[in-house]
């Protein structure tokens, strides 16, 4: 089978970019307090660019003959994301902290598919990752930001 590991990537991508929308989403839903009226709109933003970058990896999936996960066990079985309840019993740093171990963990499996999209030779799926990473990594620059902390990206 041509670019198993590409398309392996891909597919963790899916489920990963499914759960992280929906953090993304709690943390719109349950935010209060200092910034609500700047940071509940820019989680619109974040939601927007996650989704776009759904489709995009979905659709790269699909052209490349794979199978993207599409029902909601499906990216509860294999997300490596990890959520909480939705209540109102964090604070908004422990939000945005939570996002960014969240964005952090997708600028690593977006290197690993750089790599492993380079080692099969799908250079095209590999410029996707790599303009993902570039992304992903300004998320995680600007929340650390807000949070007055280094942005600590692996490059």
């Amino acid at each position: 089978m041509k670019y198993t590991a590409t398309k392996e990537t891909l597919n963790q991508l899916v489920a990963d970019l499914s759960q992280m929308a929906m953090v993304i989403h709690q943390t719109h839903w349950y935010m209060r307090g200092t910034n609500f009226l700047k940071l509940h709109p820019l989680m619109d933003d974040f939601m927007d660019e996650i989704n776009d970058q759904l489709d995009v990896i979905s659709e790269r999936l699909l052209a490349l003959d794979g199978h993207p996960f599409s029902t909601l066990a499906e990216m509860a079985a294999n997300t490596k994301i990890k959520d909480w309840p939705g209540n109102f019993d964090k604070t908004t740093p422990e939000r945005l902290a939570h996002l960014v171990d969240g964005y952090r963990y997708l600028a690593a499996l977006y290197q690993h598919g750089i790599e492993v999209s380079d080692t099969e030779k799908d250079y095209s799926t590999q410029d996707i990752f790599i303009g993902f990473k570039t992304a992903i990594e300004k998320k995680i620059w600007m929340l650390q930001a807000e949070l007055d902390q280094a942005p600590e990206i692996d490059a």
